[in-house]
């Protein structure tokens, strides 16, 4: 049985109580990373509400899952972006939505290929539960049910603005 409210939530101010969460760690200097594609805006706009200077990393996680050969490729593969030196950074790594855990393991898979980080948190808009791996976020707005068959989307309206929208399969 899905928990959505309806409206859903405002996505903006999400990512503004996220910042709020995440700026007691300012001090560690961490790098931003997003997956995408809501991680990646989602770690853009972090940037821009804690007023970090480093560019964000971006990264596509598409060859390192483990069921890439089931799913096989996506049509919109994006390169996998990290404009800093990973090793001994402390990495925030920023996703929407949490599931299975799948992606945030592909996710660190891919982190390691470019050094060893001090740490890896994980920051997400909404966590739907459903875990198939030992995954938890460190930092986590919405924790949500849904029914068989939804899926919760993050989208940009047409003035850039980001809103939730759900898909049902």
């Amino acid at each position: 049985m899905s928990s959505l409210p309806n409206p859903l939530p405002d996505a903006e101010a999400q990512c503004r109580r996220l910042a709020d969460l995440l700026r007691p760690q300012l001090h560690r200097q961490p790098a931003l990373v997003g997956i995408y594609s809501g991680g990646a805006w989602i770690a853009g706009r972090l940037r821009e509400l804690l007023g970090l200077k480093e560019e964000i990393g971006l990264i596509d996680v598409s060859f390192y899952r483990d069921d890439f050969a089931e799913k096989g490729l996506h049509p919109q593969v994006k390169p996998t972006l990290i404009p800093f030196d990973v090793e001994g950074r402390h990495i925030v790594l920023v996703d929407d939505v949490l599931y299975t855990g799948r992606t945030t393991r592909a996710a660190i898979n891919e982190l390691f290929d470019y050094g060893r980080p001090a740490s890896v948190e994980l920051a997400v808009l909404a966590d739907r539960g459903g875990r198939e791996l030992p995954v938890a976020p460190n930092r986590c707005v919405w924790e949500v049910t849904l029914a068989a068959g939804e899926c919760l989307v993050l989208d940009k309206s047409e003035d850039g603005s980001l809103v939730w929208r759900l898909e049902h399969a």
